[in-house]
């Protein structure tokens, strides 16, 4: 019989490293409160045509990537390759621009795309994103930054750059594209066989390619934010001076762009150096044209997502320590272990992590159990210490022992382990 395994690009989260996973994503939830974000559930499989129309069909997720099959209605339907285009649909579907604006929204969950499984990058991926939607102003860009540069402040990850860029609007990308198509012109044998395909649909992802040949032809490359319109210079410099009043460290990075056809003025990514060529943990920018896209009304809006594999592969190793057993009871013959039982509900009733061992087992084994679990404190309840309605208490690292009563057990424990 076969060995069942899961699929390549597909990873279990097992014990041990899911509580660091459930960890982030608390911070993630408490973080993202603080800055006004509500949260948001959208479902992981939706009509291909919203991908299709939001992302952009000359795009490598479109054309490789998408996890795409016809639904029995016969209709075509794709696993979510990525959030905000269902954030979007569901603002637009639910009516969300009748409430106050701009919109502030959140998600977690997991996203899927077929491209070569690497570390941090597998074929079920999670993500986390923010948008703010119906507003302009560039201080919304600074505050999404903020948000951004703060959580990671949180995480105690360190080592990592914010780059920001801006990619114009629909009035002057037009002939920024055209300038970069004229560079490309005479360099076109020297560029990748993906990038000779994106000279005529889309000559803003070369910038993007991570082959040394096209980096090499790109560095001469004209920059976009040396051809914007005047609304989005103004726009780009006002972004730089609210970071710089919340004194936010950032590098300028003029050929960074976004894979996605939806982005236009701010673009940026916070980057690192740790993890190789797919150096980017988070990265977003302003989507003003995709609500009208999606048919909705001209609605401006701005977000970012950051992949939760590569969070966790830059975590201090100080944040991937789980919580220890507080406390392991260790009861010697039935009669104790009934007494101990409704105890060890209370006490877990409280929060307080606690496990029980099996009343048939000897002292020497239980023990053994508990070192295991590294538990701070072992509870010993025997035949002597039943009779004499107290228990013993000892202290795993110090070793100190102490008798607690029977009469308020409860009470007596939480009083000596409480962190």
């Amino acid at each position: 019989m076969e060995k069942l395994k899961a699929l390549k690009g597909f990873k279990d989260l097992l014990p041990g490293e899911s509580e660091r996973w459930d960890a982030v994503a608390s911070l993630v939830r408490n973080t993202f409160h603080a800055f006004g974000f509500s949260p948001v559930r959208t479902p992981v499989l939706e009509r291909t045509t919203l991908f299709t129309r939001s992302i952009g069909e000359t795009t490598d997720i479109v054309e490789k990537e998408m996890y795409t099959f016809e639904d029995w209605d016969g209709k075509a339907v794709t696993l979510r390759p990525e959030g905000t285009a269902s954030v979007v649909r569901a603002y637009l579907e639910h009516r969300l621009g009748l409430h106050p604006l701009p919109v502030k929204l959140y998600y977690q969950g997991p996203m899927f795309r077929h491209e070569r499984p690497q570390a941090g990058r597998l074929r079920q991926f999670h993500q986390v994103g923010a948008e703010i939607i119906g507003e302009i102003d560039p201080k919304q860009d600074v505050e999404l930054l903020s948000l951004l540069s703060h959580f990671f402040e949180q995480t105690g990850i360190s080592g990592l750059t914010l780059e920001i860029n801006s990619l114009g609007c629909p009035l002057c990308r037009p002939p920024y594209r055209k300038t970069l198509q004229d560079y490309f012109q005479v360099r076109l044998g020297t560029l990748c066989e993906d990038c000779g395909r994106r000279f005529n649909s889309n000559p803003l992802r070369i910038l993007d390619c991570k082959k040394a040949t096209c980096k090499t032809v790109t560095q001469e490359a004209p920059a976009s934010a040396d051809h914007l319109c005047p609304e989005c210079e103004t726009h780009f410099k006002a972004v730089q001076e609210g970071l710089n009043v919340l004194k936010l460290p950032y590098s300028l990075s003029k050929h960074l762009v976004r894979g996605l056809d939806y982005y236009t003025k701010t673009a940026f990514e916070m980057t690192t150096t740790q993890l190789g060529a797919q150096n980017a943990v988070a990265a977003g920018g302003r989507f003003d044209g995709l609500v009208e896209a999606l048919g909705g009304p001209a609605t401006p809006a701005i977000g970012f997502a950051m992949g939760m594999e590569r969070i966790m592969q830059l975590l201090p190793e100080s944040q991937h320590e789980l919580p220890k057993l507080r406390l392991f009871m260790a009861p010697l013959g039935e009669v104790a272990g009934q007494h101990l039982f409704p105890v060890l509900y209370a006490l877990r009733q409280q929060g307080i992590c606690c496990e029980m061992g099996k009343p048939s087992a000897a002292l020497k084994r239980q023990m053994k159990q508990a070192d295991r679990l590294e538990a701070a404190f072992v509870l010993i309840a025997g035949e002597e210490e039943m009779a004499a309605e107290q228990v013993i208490l000892r202290n795993m690292r110090t070793k100190a022992q102490l008798h607690l009563p029977l009469s308020n057990l409860v009470e007596g424990i939480s009083a000596q382990i409480a962190p």
